[in-house]
């Protein structure tokens, strides 16, 4: 299975990652911008989604960074993001220029907003090396999961695979495409693009243990403060995923973001299955062989 092993590569680095710390991202879309530069990603629309500020949707073939906007319109919205200081925790600020009742405002006439930039969570137990057929997708020296785009054949059995819906095809050539932890240049010592873009260090990168640690102190922070909903999602090496390589704090449940709230590697049953298969045939084989003895006899 498509499972990190630290035998995979002699004199491998530490496994490097992301912590996106969602409190005090900005909404700036500076590491969209950036990945995009980067990497060579085509534009995916310039056109506003009708999705609150947000013109990209969702992580795809043509966004491998998405800064989802979320208005949060809970009664017990974690945090108050209200513009103009959108990002700002406690600020308390009001929009006037819409009405008291709006449909983004709570009832003190406040935002209540969710900003957290995406990417793909380079798995410890990648399903979608298991099901690659052509070895298109590889496990890196980094840990990260990376798609030779050369190599792949555009089957499109990583898509369904992905328990987090990153994968994506292009439509104009059918290949699989998505974030590569900018592998040409942890190659060359430098930090992936968007992390370097980040102004407020929302984006984190560094060994994954270190940012585990980094992590676990800026969430004792916050409930200090008093923001008791901060949370870690996907920093567990013994969630379902074997945790990810791009973990993320959280400031309400998972599903506010879009994020399945208990991921599960989706080839998991795979050696189980193939047991059950070679035992059915090894009996089906058995069958034959004993039917024709019977004729014989």
């Amino acid at each position: 299975m498509g499972v990190l092993r630290e035998s995979e590569y002699d004199d491998a680095p530490p496994r490097m990652g992301f912590f996106t710390d969602t409190s005090v991202c900005i909404g700036c879309k500076a590491c969209e911008v950036a990945c995009k530069e980067w990497n060579h990603v085509p534009e995916d629309g310039l056109s506003f989604s009708g999705m609150s500020y947000d013109n990209t949707r969702g992580l795809g073939a043509d966004t491998w960074r998405h800064v989802a906007f979320i208005e949060n319109r809970s009664e017990t919205a974690p945090v108050d993001l209200g513009m103009p200081a959108v990002g700002l925790p406690g600020s308390g600020d009001v929009r006037p220029d819409l009405p008291p009742g709006g449909d983004l405002l709570d009832a003190e006439g406040k935002l209540q907003w969710l900003m957290a930039s995406d990417v793909c969570k380079h798995c410890t137990h990648a399903a979608c090396l298991d099901v690659c057929p052509t070895g298109s997708l590889f496990r890196t020296e980094f840990g990260s999961v990376v798609v030779q785009e050369d190599i792949c054949n555009g089957c499109g059995y990583c898509i369904p695979a992905c328990p987090y819906g990153v994968i994506d095809q292009r439509k104009d050539d059918g290949r699989a495409w998505k974030c590569t932890l900018c592998y040409d240049r942890l190659e060359v010592g430098m930090e992936p693009a968007c992390a370097k873009a980040c102004p407020t260090d929302s984006i984190q990168f560094g060994p994954l243990e270190e940012l585990r640690e980094r992590a676990q102190q800026r969430v004792d922070q916050l409930h200090e403060q008093g923001v008791d909903v901060a949370r870690l999602y996907g920093h567990d090496p013994e969630d379902g995923v074997g945790g990810d390589g791009a973990f993320f704090l959280l400031l309400d449940e998972p599903e506010a973001y879009g994020l399945p709230p208990d991921p599960v590697v989706t080839t998991r049953d795979l050696p189980a299955m193939w047991r059950r298969a070679g035992l059915a045939a090894l009996g089906l084989a058995a069958g034959v062989v004993a039917a024709a003895w019977g004729r014989k006899g």
